[in-house]
């Protein structure tokens, strides 16, 4: 078996672990084979003084043909 690794950076208001859910579901509409995934990174973004927004960079690792 050989995989390839994809990174991709999901976003959501509702927190770290939405964010990784909007990375690999945006991922699958478009990549076959998905197998696992690991959080990499995990970032936000800051307006008025709050937590706007929180970012996932996901590693997804899927299975070539």
């Amino acid at each position: 078996m050989v995989q390839k690794v994809t990174e991709v950076v999901g976003t959501s208001k509702d927190g770290f672990a939405h964010a990784a859910q909007n990375a690999v579901d945006t991922a699958a509409k478009t990549v076959r084979n998905l197998r696992w995934f690991r959080v990499s990174e995990l970032e936000g973004s800051i307006k008025d003084q709050k937590v706007a927004e929180y970012h996932a960079t996901v590693k997804i690792y899927f299975d070539l043909d």
